[in-house]
């Protein structure tokens, strides 16, 4: 699956409002982890970053924030977006599913905010490894991704089909605990509703620290 190709293709052809994903507020679970100050300013990245939007919400919150994706055509345009709105963020093209180390032990937080879910059990290994190495000691790491619970995109089963023409893979509370288990100590791991637009929708949170 070229999940680059795809990706290039529809930040390259689709209108941005019409990018199911593409949304300009910051997710709800984000922006408490930020208010309560479970989560402070610090060196952070935003892990499929794609326009870039929740990368300068961060920024403009005294977050120093360096937004990675694996679409080109995405990080180009969430360049010009940071440099129109002048905001100070670090957008960088990169393939997690692959072997990244530009980055070992820069950041005290990550997050990917529904973005697992495109990438598939085979090559999620690779992608927590460099998530890991990236982060210092005691760095923490919220992830979120679709549930298997959730009855929308296609119905039920791990992998579906969405109208935008991606192919997702629907995950189990189980199975992210054994895949993060291993490198990261879990504070939070539990189904939440998200709020969406066109269709609300069941996913499973994260939340943890590197040991």
């Amino acid at each position: 699956m070229d999940v680059r190709g795809q990706m290039d293709r529809i930040y390259g052809g689709t209108a941005p409002e019409d990018i199911p994903w593409n949304r300009r507020e910051p997710p709800g679970l984000l922006v408490q982890l930020v208010e309560s100050r479970v989560v402070t300013p610090c060196e952070a990245v935003d892990l499929g970053c794609g326009l870039g939007h929740y990368t300068r919400w961060l920024a403009s919150r005294g977050f120093q924030v360096t937004g990675l994706d694996i679409s080109a055509t995405a990080i180009e345009l969430a360049r010009r977006a940071a440099a129109d709105a002048g905001v100070s963020c670090n957008f960088v093209v990169a393939d997690l599913t692959r072997e990244v180390s530009a980055f070992d032990d820069r950041f005290d937080f990550a997050y990917d905010w529904e973005v697992l879910h495109h990438v598939f059990p085979e090559e999620r290994q690779q992608y927590v490894n460099n998530v890991h190495r990236m982060l210092r000691p005691g760095g923490r790491y919220l992830s979120v991704c679709f549930s298997e619970e959730d009855p929308a995109f296609g119905g039920r089963g791990k992998i579906r089909e969405t109208p935008i023409g991606t192919t997702l893979y629907f995950s189990s509370e189980r199975e992210l605990h054994d895949l993060f288990a291993p490198l990261f100590d879990i504070e939070l791991l539990d189904v939440v509703d998200i709020v969406g637009s066109p269709r609300s929708h069941r996913a499973v949170r994260a939340f943890m620290r590197k040991r």
